[in-house]
């Protein structure tokens, strides 16, 4: 038996930092030990301002997902006024929003992940030119493609919400400014242009014929645009060998409207559907530098731990559902959504491959809904109201940023904020291990991956850890 350790990282090619403890036997991760390495401490930040400084504050956690905790914030917000949005305020937050998470999507694809198949050691593989000319930093046709599409929808942001990142157009209201038919034409006119690149480059056909597949088996074997060659990359690495996690699913419903969220709420547990009960999150503190005990966010605390006493090993707290892990993100919205192709997917388990491929079907669902959003906006309706904030009282804030399930869960108390936690999605997927030593999901699907020969950086491993797209600094807030 050959045993041995390898500190892996950093993983983040953007936000922030990830350590990865890898012990090794036979040629196998036989454990793995997440580490977020930088703590930034927001949720003390927040303590003693006022409760509107959080629509500031806390969307500068994130560069690339800032109008998730934006959105985030505005609900808590809402929730502790106990008043929900004006109609079409919140169509415009959820078209913001949609561009964001979309963006999100692309440059995971393109510039996260598909760049690790252009690297040297896969040359000789049948694919490995065309991931070369396709996916390398910088020079690659693809990467250049997504980049110049992605600058171009992001110019729906700036119609409605003024700049991206870090907006405060979204408020507890609704939206501070309301589009003219001009700006709802220009919008249209952008979004037609994002669904040429889509259906001409990275799907190689119509965006709905892509978010129709009904089966795994047409999804995994798509072969057009950028998508396909995706599909044959990970059939030829056997990516659905690796990183499997555990079937459990968390969404807490992405884009709330006033019919309801655009995409469904809920829980999936190896097949069975189930609703989201927040009161059962806790944040387990057993292996994070942090003091206190497991608590409710609404009761939470973030007291550092200077001295990083063992066994603790990370800064990320560990959020847990009725003491279980959860993975949360795209695969996860469209499985608890319902969609018909991700659903048969997960059937016989998670994986890298399907991670990736809940993101393309998100992509093409999302183009999909901000058309229709888009074209139901209208410009001589109120798009806010008037919100007045109580001196006491508590709010709760559920949205679905692009990596998945973020809360942001408020206390107020004479005027000022009294306690405000946040259980970001990869704080759940890179939480380390709990009280009763469960690892979280990125260390227990990291387990059983394949080690090379002298690989100090694994191949597998960069593999399972970027497909659950990692956003460290919105981890450690």
């Amino acid at each position: 038996m050959t045993e041995r350790s390898l500190l892996v990282g950093p993983f983040n090619r953007v936000e922030g930092d990830l350590e990865i403890r890898l012990e090794v036997k036979d040629g196998r991760v036989a454990q793995a030990f997440a580490n977020s390495p930088m703590f930034r401490g927001f949720e003390i930040m927040m303590l003693g301002k006022s409760p509107m400084d959080a629509l500031t504050i806390t969307p500068r956690i994130c560069g690339i997902c800032s109008i998730s905790q934006s959105a985030a914030a505005s609900a808590a917000l809402g929730s502790l006024a106990g008043l929900p949005p004006a109609p079409q305020g919140a169509l415009a937050a959820a078209i913001m929003h949609g561009v964001e998470n979309l963006c999100d999507h692309l440059t995971h694809f393109n510039l996260f992940f598909c760049a690790d198949f252009a690297r040297a050691a896969y040359a000789g593989r049948p694919w490995h030119d065309r991931a070369v000319a396709r996916f390398t930093a910088m020079d690659g046709s693809a990467v250049r493609a997504s980049v110049e599409a992605r600058a171009q929808i992001l110019h729906i942001v700036g119609l409605l919400g003024g700049k991206w990142p870090h907006t405060l157009a979204i408020q507890p209201g609704g939206v501070t400014r309301a589009p003219t038919a001009r700006d709802r034409i220009r919008m249209t006119s952008i979004l037609a242009a994002f669904r040429r690149y889509l259906e001409s480059t990275l799907f190689g056909a119509p965006v709905e014929e892509f978010a129709e597949l009904s089966t795994a088996q047409a999804l995994t074997g798509w072969t057009r645009g950028d998508a396909g060659l995706f599909m044959e990359i990970a059939e030829d690495l056997g990516l659905a060998d690796m990183g499997h996690g555990s079937g459990r699913f968390l969404s807490f419903g992405a884009y709330p409207l006033p019919d309801g969220p655009a995409l469904a709420a809920g829980t999936w547990d190896n097949g069975t559907h189930g609703p989201v009960d927040t009161t059962e999150i806790r944040e387990d503190l057993s292996h994070a530098w942090m003091l206190g005990e497991a608590r409710h966010p609404t009761e939470g605390q973030t007291d550092p731990d200077e001295d990083m006493q063992s066994p603790a090993y990370s800064w990320c707290k560990a959020p847990r559902l009725a003491g279980r892990t959860v993975e949360t993100g795209a695969l996860a919205r469209q499985v608890i959504d319902g969609h018909p192709a991700a659903r048969n997917l997960v059937a016989s388990g998670t994986n890298v491959r399907a991670r990736v491929a809940g993101r393309l079907l998100e992509i093409a669902r999302t183009q999909i809904l901000l058309e229709t959003w888009v074209a139901a906006l209208k410009t001589d309706a109120p798009f806010i109201t008037d919100v007045a904030l109580p001196d006491a009282g508590s709010g709760e804030g559920l949205v679905e940023a692009a990596r998945g399930a973020l809360g942001h869960w408020i206390k107020v108390e004479k005027g000022r904020i009294s306690g405000y936690q946040i259980v970001a999605p990869t704080t759940w997927n890179f939480s380390p291990r709990d009280a009763s030593g469960t690892p979280g999901p990125v260390e227990a699907a990291l387990e059983g991956a394949p080690v090379g020969p002298g690989e100090e950086t694994p191949l597998s491993v960069q593999h399972i850890v970027r497909s659950f797209d990692p956003c460290m600094v919105c981890t450690v807030h």
